[in-house]
């Protein structure tokens, strides 16, 4: 699973064979397919797991969200200018997933990362709950929304500067 999650990041689920992944992981294609009946059913346990670590992660990070409102913004969006400055950075292995799988929308895949973005929705609705923010179901979806964009704008533009444009929108939101 983990060869098959390190070929998905970097190079696409499509474009990745499954010789490739047998290959990376030091088995047989046979062997492979004994543990997963698909590449399909490959790619949700591979994101399953990742969804347990990357989640873990977040609730971890989640102790640095602490104190009023605007200063759990500036750890969270300060958390995506470094997370973004690592080599090779490729932004969130689940959207980038989703997008690639856009027109297969029964894919396991998809589903799985619908379930990990609503955790971590949720996760950060406590979160602000706890600070006192006002509507923080609401607040935690406007948040996920300003992070998803400025994790496909740093993408695109290579600028990391949309992190802090977010954490000022962000800001903004919860001043409210």
């Amino acid at each position: 699973m983990q060869a098959a999650y390190k070929l998905f990041r970097r190079r696409g689920f499509f474009r990745v064979g499954v010789d490739e992944i047998a290959a990376a992981a030091g088995i047989t294609k046979r062997s492979l397919y004994y543990h997963f009946k698909s590449k399909d059913a490959l790619l949700a346990a591979v994101l399953a797991s990742q969804h347990e670590q990357t989640f873990a992660a977040f609730q971890t990070f989640g102790i640095e969200l602490s104190g009023g409102p605007e200063q759990m913004v500036d750890a969270l969006f300060r958390g995506l200018a470094i997370w973004s400055a690592k080599p090779q950075w490729a932004g969130s292995g689940f959207t980038r997933l989703v997008i690639e799988l856009a027109d297969l929308s029964g894919h396991p895949a998809r589903s799985i990362a619908r379930q990990h973005k609503a955790a971590l929705e949720k996760h950060l609705a406590e979160l602000l709950a706890k600070a006192g923010v006002r509507s923080p179901k609401q607040r935690a979806r406007e948040l996920s929304l300003l992070m998803e964009g400025a994790i496909v704008m740093i993408l695109i533009h290579g600028d990391r500067s949309y992190a802090e444009a977010a954490a000022r929108a962000a800001r903004r939101l919860v001043k409210r």
